[in-house]
């Protein structure tokens, strides 16, 4: 498939006046006409790309005797269509970069993507400030924790068993270099169950969705803290169906961002949003990028607020990576502008229905059946009969890799806008035969 181009009629008009021709054809007019195309291709209506991508595919698995595997594995890490305006845009000079400027003011396209970016993170969570991104998900949930430490200096965090366990362990590794301790908050019923919060605690950590899909009552949650902090790690793409979390009490939200246009790529990489109260913004990490106009009155951009001298304020510093992910940062802006305001609920609501006739369609099955029955947008747990790694198995000999092993019998399935109807009723016939 060509890559994709966004020259318009009147780009084209502008090129061939340069050239010194009037049309395309022009162009040929020194190929031989016996050599040259006279007939009309014979091409089906248009069609969107991922379609067309999907079909171009299917040719040339015609080459090889082995079938793509369906997955529905998620886990932190999902299979979304990406567009292929996003390698064409981030292959332009002046955003080429994957690091930060350390002379800002001369690197005007870098510090463009920051701006953009922040205020794209700010409009989707619902939040003020939103920094110039971090390295990935978990070491984003590590720093929240770090500004809650020192801006209350209390003792304990309490996490929820709902939080995606790589994040939980990042938390834990790091907060134990400031004698932070951490009790495991239990869910029940898929929720998490928060009790009460003691005055001891200087931060409550959930996720939304949790790690088992669950959609977890934000406002309750909020209702609760009782002064500490609450950290939400949030999935970016569902918040084209959920509240953002700045539509409740919610201090931090963080995230990763592979899901917005960062393929899989065997893990990574991708990147890791922040966004916060305003009252944060001197104790978060990263840099912030401004908006301003030079002497001529011309837009140009900033540096406003740099945060990251950890190479000067070593133990004082708000975090201690320096890599700020811009380049699949900026991916992740290209993709929020190309969904826009009302792709992105689309997309919502597409999951939320093919996720629904998902696991519909697998508890139906004999020795399946929800571990929660909370709502869900594109990811719910399974309970099995038989353990979940040999299920897994015997599905993956057959050509499907029915999810993750999130417990001794606990499967979780992830639906994309990849995975067809066909797909998931393929996942159901495999997943019947092994647990006949």
């Amino acid at each position: 498939m060509s890559r994709y181009t966004s020259a318009t009629d009147a780009d084209r008009l502008q090129m061939l006046e340069a050239i010194g021709v009037d049309s395309i054809d022009d162009l040929f007019a020194d190929v031989p006409e016996g050599v040259r195309l006279d007939r009309t291709l014979d091409l089906p209506p248009g069609k969107p790309e991922q379609e067309v991508y999907a079909r171009l595919r299917d040719l040339a698995a015609r080459n090889v005797s082995a079938e793509d595997e369906i997955t529905f594995l998620g886990a932190g890490m999902y299979d979304h269509y990406v567009p292929a305006l996003i390698d064409s845009i981030l292959q332009r000079s002046e955003f080429l970069t994957p690091y930060t400027p350390y002379q800002p003011e001369i690197s005007q396209g870098g510090l463009q993507v920051m701006f953009e970016y922040q205020t794209a993170i700010s409009e989707l969570t619902g939040l003020p400030v939103s920094n110039a991104s971090v390295y990935e998900g978990p070491s984003a949930v590590a720093a929240a924790g770090w500004l809650a430490h020192t801006h209350t200096r209390k003792p304990k965090f309490l996490v929820s068993e709902g939080l995606h366990p790589h994040s939980r362990e990042t938390l834990e590794t790091t907060s134990a270099g400031w004698e932070t301790t951490i009790e495991t908050i239990p869910l029940d019923a898929g929720l998490t169950d928060l009790g009460d919060v003691g005055d001891d605690v200087a931060a409550i950590f959930v996720a939304q969705p949790n790690f088992y899909g669950a959609i977890e009552d934000l406002e309750a949650l909020s209702a609760a803290k009782n002064g500490a902090l609450l950290i939400v790690q949030c999935d970016p793409l569902t918040l084209g169906v959920l509240k953002p979390p700045g539509e409740f009490d919610v201090d931090i939200a963080v995230g990763e961002g592979q899901s917005l246009g960062n393929r899989l790529d065997f893990g990574g990489p991708s990147f890791g949003f922040f966004a916060a109260q305003e009252k944060y913004i001197r104790r978060m990490p990263g840099r912030i990028a401004g908006e301003t106009t030079d002497v001529d009155g011309r837009r140009g951009f900033v540096l406003t607020l740099q945060t990251r001298e950890q190479h000067i304020r070593r133990e004082k510093a708000t975090h201690n990576i320096c890599t700020a992910q811009a380049l699949n940062a900026l991916a992740g802006m290209i993709y929020l502008s190309w969904l826009g305001r009302q792709g992105i609920v689309e997309l919502g609501e597409l999951l939320v229905s093919r996720t629904h006739y998902a696991r519909e369609t697998l508890t139906k099955i004999d020795g399946v059946s929800a571990w929660h029955d909370q709502p869900v947008v594109r990811e719910f747990a399974l309970t099995l009969s038989k353990p979940a790694a040999e299920v897994i198995e015997f599905c993956a000999e057959r050509g499907v890799n029915p999810g993750y092993a999130a417990g001794e019998n606990v499967l979780l399935v992830a639906i994309t806008e990849q995975r067809s109807k066909q797909d998931i009723d393929r996942l159901a016939e495999v997943l019947e035969e092994a647990l006949a």
